[in-house]
């Protein structure tokens, strides 16, 4: 029903990328999501299966273990992991994506060397921790304190709704070292055994696989080594890091929403009613080309904007364009998966049932609908 990903962008390594990661998602995750759904967890063991397959590694320098790559192959990644069926297990496997990368632009080389390479294999897991009780997207006013003491830096306050946050080796945190505002922003790895770091499992609405936490630091004495990039520089470089997750966000969007057009068509197809398929009814057709149209045209930014940052540019506002767009086709093709499933899509085990529940923290992730509005405003208007 949609049509074959542009050859214009997608090159033959590109659909065996693909092909790789739809395998590990249908095998490795697919058939245990029911499960580590009611659990609210998944095996640790899934990142050493996920690097072992190539997929953790993306995007980082090669000196590290990583695999450097262009848009197009991390947007894969992102599309083709919604075949799990599960938004929780894929956040929390991939929480380095935007736990890691600070790191990897801004860290020592010394930095760099120590943990990279544990995160990559599979054998470490990475966190970022920057929204707080006090606030969410105003990253400016942030209030957790790092106060400098000799060798260390001593950290004090909280962080909110932190994915992986109980089982992350290591948290890249935005910190205050100086002044009010984005001046005195800085980042700090913290590890995750530090003493006088606690943290506190938070229950949601969807993500349920996915760990998810409030941390608590009280006098933690971090190494001053541990400084990502320059005191008082941070806020750039979480700026940087929206701009990627963001573009994650939507390319997943669009991935969940391709997984609700196949569900709802497969059931449609099957399901007879008053004497026919539902298939044949105008009304669910209309509602099944309603879905693949808004994806076709997900698709089609989301290749642009791709193309656009392999050739050097920072599309900002369009970026915070398509995150919106693409959460908004995420939410219409779940809405209407749901409603053509009928009883069977409000029934708990059902996949369209699970990303129903998971449309929202997508919404709210990277900066919620209000915030991209007004950050695309402030470069337009």
């Amino acid at each position: 029903m949609l049509q074959a990903p542009n050859p214009r962008y997608y090159s033959a390594d590109h659909e065996a990328f693909r092909a790789t990661v739809r395998r590990f998602f249908d095998t490795e995750v697919a058939p245990h999501v029911n499960d580590w759904d009611e659990a609210e967890s998944f095996p640790r063991e899934l990142y050493r299966k996920a690097a072992d397959a190539g997929l953790l590694q993306l995007g980082f320098p090669e000196a590290y273990g990583g695999v450097p790559c262009d848009a197009f192959f991390r947007m894969i990644l992102c599309e083709e992991r919604a075949w799990g069926g599960s938004g929780g297990v894929a956040s929390g496997l991939f929480s380095h994506t935007i736990g890691a990368p600070p790191i990897a632009a801004a860290g020592s080389e010394a930095l760099k060397a120590r943990v990279l390479p544990g995160i990559l294999s599979g054998d470490k897991i990475a966190a970022l921790a920057i929204t707080e009780p006090s606030g969410g997207s105003d990253v400016a006013q942030l209030g957790t304190t790092a106060r400098r003491d000799g060798d260390v830096y001593v950290v004090n306050g909280g962080k909110l709704y932190i994915t992986s946050g109980m089982r992350a080796d290591y948290f890249t945190v935005a910190v205050r070292t100086g002044g009010p505002g984005a001046g005195g922003v800085s980042l700090l790895l913290i590890e995750g055994d530090t003493p006088g770091l606690t943290r506190t499992p938070l229950k949601k609405m969807g993500w349920w696989a996915s760990d998810t936490a409030e941390l608590y630091f009280a006098d933690c004495r971090v190494p001053a080594s541990h400084l990502i990039g320059e005191e008082g520089r941070g806020f750039a470089v979480l700026m940087r890091n929206f701009n990627h997750e963001r573009l994650a966000l939507a390319a997943a969007a669009c991935g969940y929403a391709r997984v609700c057009l196949h569900d709802a068509l497969e059931w449609a197809r099957q399901r007879r009613s008053f004497g026919q398929a539902l298939s044949e009814h105008p009304v669910i057709r209309h509602k099944l080309v309603d879905m693949a149209t808004r994806i076709e045209a997900t698709r089609s930014m989301l290749d642009d904007l791709a193309a656009r940052l392999d050739d050097g540019e920072s599309p900002v506002a369009q970026i915070a364009m398509v995150k919106n767009f693409a959460t908004q086709t995420f939410q219409f093709c779940a809405d209407h998966a749901v409603q053509i499933l009928g009883g069977m899509g409000f029934m708990r085990g059902t996949r369209v049932e699970r990303l129903y529940r998971e449309v929202k923290v997508m919404m709210i992730g990277g900066g919620a609908e209000e915030v991209m509005k007004d950050l695309i405003a402030k470069r337009l208007i």
